[in-house]
């Protein structure tokens, strides 16, 4: 096999100023040395001239006089009370600076004396100067804004402006409640799979509010759920919520029609016929074997239609007016994109493409579509309003219910590649690229998530608003966030089209600019922010994350085994018994992961080393459940959860979450790393150990429910 070219030294310094790496230490302590072709295809995708040797040469020459151009930098994020800015002034001229406040207040900057530095830049010298930051700049969003006058010219001659972000040093410990010593505990569930007798087949936001009130009477403070973010309005809805249309906005497959105010406006014969709609998804609730998100929007998108059509007293139509006009054109964006998802899925035949120019957000055909299709656009913007309205009730019950937090949101960590957001985003997205993960000992080839990223250079021009209304959007109404996957904010694993995910390249982000802007959003809205931070982490990132009031996860199965006692894990942490990718703990107990691991062929070793290994590592937790006198002989499987979750209290750790699954003897695991179709991935609904649906009617009832959340509440107390 012939040896891939490898990069020149001006290559390399190309790829050092774009955030490329050019070399890493694999998950086998191996130290890679990244090929040519991946940095020039990476490199390629920011928009950089890297193809020849040439091009490497004279983008290596702009990336140093890129930013002495820029009188001001298109963005500055800082911490309160730090920064300077870096102001770049053409030689015989005199430059004013600003910072306007997002108040409307004018704060003047002063330009201390200094010897500022030189250089040529297209001819002409330019010389850049250190303005250090007032150190009482309130926290927000400001924009800084320079005058440049050339000596005894009369006026202006250049004006520039940038983004300023002042963000928060660090945020708050999670409140918790009284007695609680600085702790709590809270559920985790799949939204989609928690249903009652009420909903149209997947669970809605009004069963989340059901939840939340349930579990906040048992002492929960929050109840953290996969991501809700919009997927697609058309058949096949994509199933993972990892995976999503857009971040920004979230699904009106969540949407509960007989909640919405309208609905007593209708008609007996409308009423007849939401209810009938209603009635033919209904059976489905008590189905425990799939979530059919297919049939369940479709019978819910003919109910929402007839409330939507329904008329709106004066205020309620003054709300979704201001509404509509607070979102602004990106939901008009995405409203327009979920209408011509539809148009053309009811116009085109089988098979059949839509026009190139429609994938085009600029288009004339788009913009006649955004005329044409007009009254569906509506529509959907009308369903946004709807979403937000319920996802408040939600809140409002969590909070009401006694608990500290509430809602806890999930943020996947990218979006799909024909999605909303990379069809209005386009230019925030590396084209001909798509993230995942390198090779490790479950993945040897590497992982393709099939998720374009974010260009850094094109986040920063932005000002890191697309970043910003994500999260804002977000917390609205939760008291947390988790954040899927956040080293993220980082580094992503960058595939060029056509190369395999192991013949990808690191590609490093500002994260000082992503995590402060997370943190100043959390803080504005109160909210408690938890990084998922399994798998290789530099430990320099978990003490970064930790300085700035960022929460990181453990999952007790991945602390050597489970055997490592809780007392050593970190305090600034959600700490949990299981996670969604693998069994509940009752499943994972009886080596259910080994057995549907070997009838899926994922296996890479003999079934029985994997199931000997499984049962050693089951055997010596519980054996260490019993030294610690939390287990007698011969336990049954529900107390083997109890004391796990009991155990799990002795940790410092802020934060514990109890999944549901574990709550009601649930065995099936909602997503089975490297599968596609082969397993049921996100469509598993809530059962019991006898294989029977568990509906949220009936939860608070529950015997096994009340004792593990009675367990867990006392055991924090202690």
């Amino acid at each position: 096999m012939a040896e891939l070219e490898q990069p020149t030294a001006d290559l390399v310094a190309l790829a050092d100023r774009h955030g490329v790496a050019t070399e890493y230490w694999s998950f086998f302590g191996e130290q890679v040395h990244v090929p040519a072709p991946t940095l020039r295809a990476v490199l390629t995708a920011m928009g950089v001239d890297a193809e020849t040797d040439r091009q490497v040469r004279d983008s290596l020459d702009e990336a140093e006089l890129a930013l002495w151009r820029d009188l001001v930098p298109a963005s500055l994020v800082v911490k309160q009370g730090e920064g300077e800015l870096l102001v770049h002034v053409l030689d015989g001229h005199d430059v004013n600076l600003a910072v306007d406040l997002e108040s409307g207040d004018r704060w003047p900057l002063t330009i201390p004396a200094q010897t500022p530095e030189a250089r040529i830049v297209d001819g002409v010298i330019v010389w850049r100067v250190r303005v250090p930051l007032p150190g009482d700049l309130p926290l927000g969003w400001h924009t800084v804004r320079g005058w440049r006058r050339a000596h005894g010219a009369a006026s202006d001659d250049a004006i520039g402006t940038g983004a300023l972000v002042v963000t928060p040093h660090r945020l708050a410990a999670p409140p918790t409640r009284p007695g609680n010593r600085g702790r709590g505990w809270g559920l985790m569930a799949q939204l989609y799979s928690v249903r009652s007798r009420g909903s149209w087949g997947i669970g809605d936001f009004a069963d989340l509010a059901d939840l939340a009130a349930i579990a906040g009477d048992r002492g929960a403070d929050f109840l953290l759920i996969n991501p809700v973010h919009a997927a697609e309005v058309t058949s096949p809805i994509e199933a993972s919520p990892y995976r999503p249309s857009t971040r920004r906005f979230l699904a009106s497959l969540y949407v509960r029609p007989e909640d919405i105010r309208e609905v007593a406006y209708l008609s007996p014969g409308q009423r007849a016929e939401l209810a009938e709609a209603h009635r033919l998804i209904a059976a489905e609730n008590t189905d425990a074997n799939r979530i059919d998100r297919d049939e369940a929007w479709a019978a819910k998108r003919r109910g929402l239609e007839l409330v939507h059509a329904a008329p709106r007293s004066a205020s309620r139509q003054s709300q979704l007016d201001a509404f509509v006009a607070g979102e602004g054109r990106p939901l008009r964006d995405f409203a327009l994109w979920c209408a011509i998802e539809e148009h053309y899925a009811q116009t085109l035949p089988a098979g059949a493409e839509r026009p190139s120019e429609a994938w085009d957000i600029g288009s004339p055909l788009v913009a006649q579509l955004r005329d044409d299709l007009a009254g569906v656009v509506y529509f959907h913007l009308w369903l946004q309003w709807i979403v937000d309205q319920q996802l408040g009730a939600a809140q409002a019950a969590a909070r009401q219910s006694g608990m500290t937090i509430g809602v806890m949101h999930d943020l996947a960590v990218g979006v799909h590649t024909e999605g909303s957001d990379a069809w209005s985003l386009r230019d925030m997205y590396a084209p001909g690229i798509t993230v995942g993960a390198p090779p490790d000992m479950y993945n040897q080839q590497g992982q393709n998530w099939n998720q374009p990223p974010w260009l850094p250079a094109a986040l920063a021009r932005a000002g890191y608003a697309p970043l910003r209304d994500m999260i804002r959007t977000l917390l609205r109404h939760a008291g947390a966030l988790r954040i899927d996957h956040i080293i993220g904010f980082f580094r992503l694993w960058w595939i060029p089209s056509g190369l395999g995910p192991g013949a990808g390249t690191y590609v490093r982000y500002d994260h000082d600019a992503m995590i402060g802007v997370l943190a100043l959003e959390a803080h504005r809205a109160g909210a408690v922010v938890i990084g998922e931070d399994l798998g290789l982490v530099e430990p320099w990132v978990r003490d970064y994350l930790s300085a700035r009031g960022i929460l990181g996860t453990s999952v007790l199965w991945f602390e050597g085994g489970g055997l490592t006692p809780p007392e050593h894990y970190r305090q600034a942490l959600l700490a949990t018994v299981n996670t969604h990718d693998l069994p509940p703990t009752a499943g994972y107990l009886a080596g259910d992961h080994v057995a549907l691991r070997e009838e899926l062929g994922l296996l890479t070793r003999p079934a029985a080393d994997e199931r000997a290994d499984a049962e050693r590592e089951r055997d010596a937790v519980i054996g260490m459940l019993r030294e610690r006198g939390l287990l007698g002989e011969s336990p049954t499987e529900q107390q083997i959860v109890e004391a796990l979750h009991v155990h799990l209290a002795s940790s410092p750790s802020w934060l514990l979450g109890v999944s549901l699954v574990d709550a009601v003897g649930e065995r099936r695991v909602q997503n089975q790393p490297g599968t596609d179709k082969e397993y049921p991935n996100w469509q598993v609904p809530l059962a019991g150990p006898d294989g029977e649906a568990i509906l949220v009617d009936d939860l608070a009832a529950n015997e096994r429910f009340r004792s593990l959340t009675a367990a867990v509440d006392g055991a924090l107390r202690r």
